[in-house]
């Protein structure tokens, strides 16, 4: 599982400086795997222009996904399987 930016598949990485969706400037603290597969997992950012401490996003905020979710395709195999043994009946 990795997390990457949405326009250009590269990893994000603690300490990149990337933009909001809103257009503004932060710094990558850290990042939270998802620990569920309905989960998005968090990132930690500060913002560039302020003196405030770090703050907690889901990663879309920053343009970013999970790639190779090994959670959810486990989920979607059991959805299939079920699928399959309700209508064999």
């Amino acid at each position: 599982m990795q997390l990457v930016y949405e326009t250009t598949n590269k990893p994000v990485q603690i300490g990149d400086v990337t933009e909001t969706f809103r257009g503004e400037s932060v710094v990558v603290l850290g990042i939270v795997k998802p620990h569920k597969p309905s989960s998005t997992g968090r990132v930690y950012v500060k913002f560039v222009d302020t003196t405030s401490s770090g703050q907690e996003f889901f990663p879309s905020v920053i343009n970013a996904k999970w790639i190779d979710r090994e959670d959810q395709r486990e989920q979607d195999h059991e959805i299939e399987m079920y699928i399959a043994m309700r209508y064999m009946k």
